[in-house]
């Protein structure tokens, strides 16, 4: 019932459009008690009084009527369907954007596919569920309603047979429907496996093919696939057998009725054309209530899906504003991290660290992996919240400066070269979204980008495909280095933003990243040493701990770890 009040909550929103639905949906039901009602008296004319007039101005009257139900039956699916689709619309947009707001810790719990059903499967197969819900409780349930006072008015006695009959199958829906919720939960999990997996192996088609994978990832997307059907075809066989056994049960209903009605007829204590008028009424009455029995089992689709919607929607981020967070200006980049430990998930993966980073000052963190290195630099773009200890820019903990305003501080360049599926220029523009060409230009000047970027076809203006890979590896990360140009963050973030690349790529981008890190403070992992030999300060960390700093030639001369790595790369 939770999940059922939230659909209609955001159905409400829509008031209009549901009421004018519901208006048509009383004229459609209403219309069914009156053809029932007045069969008695237009036979009665007819037949009995042999009255001509009436019998011929019947057939225009029918037609006259049905077309005015039509009318009354197009507004009603229209403007109940767009008001679901509406509902829907902003359910998934509150979806997304509850997800846009959570930390990176619920990314990396939830995968991507798994997101991508909720918001596209689970929500489609509740947009059924919200039509159906307003659709069937108005116009099904005022026919229900107008036949019912019909059955009612020609004899109670008889209609008393009638309302046996009903709850009983409203008793079998409910039974029926609660196990439809349930393997439809179950269902629109497996489809979040299949999504996975489809995530998972377009995404990677290259590591797929070079490994000869692909009949692999076959066999794995075929159990998902098969698991999938098993769990549907438990709902479909819940659903299949509602319909039988409610019309068994009505027909036991309509059998009572015959026998005892048609005794009444004989013993004279009701008229022929009274008893038609009821068997109309009742054989009418019916159809309304199969209506709702079905769509109520749409509906308890649509709740199973909601469950996994609404679970999206009700997560909270473990990462929020502090109430007294400042709104920090630009800074003058002095890090310092005091005693920093953390742990995720209960495992340890940095203790006791202690750094500090001057204004421009340039930070190079190596070792072996493993050792926490990138965990370090995500605890000081708050990706995480340290377990212990705290962060400072300018003296602030960043824990009281807000998530907006640290961001603008930070500039990053990762191993990863994120790109969309959009323009060169937009894609430059994620570092600053009111940014002009001239900015984007001077911004790729600046990372070397723009003399590749007018050979090709549309210059700023070409689609580079998704992840960018219509261009090359040091391409893609020239635009990247240019991103953050264009953001232009005291602090920057580079995380291994050249291992990835050949020895003439790497020359390039290592100008870019010049370029880049020219007066501001730079926090650099590199496994290639050759990269960081003239940083102000080398932190070597080992096992989540700060085991060496200072510089290139003193760490030589001390004899330890970095002196270790640095021989093992130049060693010959």
């Amino acid at each position: 019932m939770t999940g059922f009040r939230r659909i209609v909550q955001y159905s409400k929103r829509y008031w209009g459009r549901i009421l004018a639905s519901t208006l048509a949906s009383v004229a459609v039901g209403s219309m069914d008690g009156a053809f029932a009602f007045y069969v008695e008296p237009l036979l009665r004319k007819i037949f009995a009084s042999k009255d001509l007039t009436i019998l011929a101005m019947l057939p225009f009257g029918v037609v006259a009527l049905f077309i005015f139900r039509a009318v009354c039956r197009f507004v009603n699916d229209y403007f109940i369907r767009t008001a679901g689709e509406l509902a829907i619309r902003q359910i998934r947009q509150d979806v997304y954007e509850n997800a846009m707001a959570m930390d990176i810790k619920f990314f990396h719990a939830q995968p991507t596919g798994e997101l991508m059903s909720r918001i596209i499967n689970d929500v489609t197969v509740m947009q059924n569920g919200i039509a159906n819900i307003v659709t069937s409780l108005c116009r099904d349930g005022f026919s229900a309603i107008s036949l019912l006072a019909v059955i009612f008015y020609r004899n109670w006695r008889l209609a008393l047979v009638t309302l046996v009959i009903i709850p009983l199958t409203v008793y079998v829906a409910q039974l029926i429907g609660k196990k439809i919720k349930r393997f439809s939960t179950q269902s629109q999990s497996r489809m979040g496996d299949i999504s996975s997996i489809l995530q998972e192996t377009f995404s990677g088609i290259k590591v797929v093919k070079a490994f000869n994978l692909a009949r692999w990832e076959i066999e794995r997307f075929r159990r998902v696939n098969a698991d999938y059907y098993q769990a549907i075809r438990k709902g479909v066989k819940y659903t299949s057998l509602s319909s039988p056994i409610t019309e068994l049960i009505t027909s036991i209903g309509i059998a009572v009725v015959i026998w005892v009605g048609g005794s009444m007829v004989i013993r004279g204590s009701m008229t022929a054309a009274e008893f038609f008028s009821f068997l109309t009424a009742m054989a009418l009455v019916y159809k309304p209530i199969r209506s709702l029995n079905n769509n109520y089992n749409s509906v308890q689709y649509s709740l199973g899906a909601a469950v996994r919607v609404f679970e999206v929607i009700d997560k909270r981020p473990e990462i929020f504003d502090h109430p007294a967070a400042v709104d920090m200006e630009r800074s003058r980049g002095e890090v310092e991290l005091r005693n920093v430990t953390f742990a995720y998930d209960d495992e340890p993966v940095l203790g006791g660290i202690n750094l500090s980073a001057g204004k421009g000052e340039v930070v190079a963190l190596v070792g072996p992996s493993g050792g926490g290195k990138t965990t370090l630099v995500s605890l000081i773009s708050r990706f995480y919240d340290v377990t212990d200890g705290e962060i400072l820019i300018d003296g602030i903990d960043i824990r009281m400066i807000g998530q907006q305003s640290l961001i603008r501080q930070i500039a990053l360049v990762d191993q990863e070269t994120i790109l969309f599926n959009d323009t060169i220029a937009n894609n430059i523009r994620y570092g600053k979204q009111n940014a002009g060409m001239e900015e984007v230009e001077a911004a790729a000047r600046a990372a070397f980008a723009h003399e590749f970027i007018m050979k090709l076809p549309e210059g700023y203006d070409t689609n580079i495909g998704d992840r960018g890979v219509r261009l090359s590896g040091g391409q893609r990360q020239r635009i990247c280095i240019a991103r953050a140009i264009l953001k232009n963050a005291p602090i920057l973030i580079l995380d291994e933003a050249t291992s990835a690349l050949d020895t003439e790529s790497e020359q390039m981008v290592q100008k870019a990243l010049t370029n880049l890190m020219a007066n501001r403070t730079t926090f650099v992992i590199a496994h290639r040493l050759s990269t960081i030999l003239h940083a102000d300060k080398i932190v070597v960390i080992e096992k989540g701990k700060v085991v060496e700093t200072g510089r290139h030639q003193e760490l030589l001369a001390r004899g330890g770890l970095y002196k270790k790595l640095y021989e093992m790369q130049f060693s010959g």
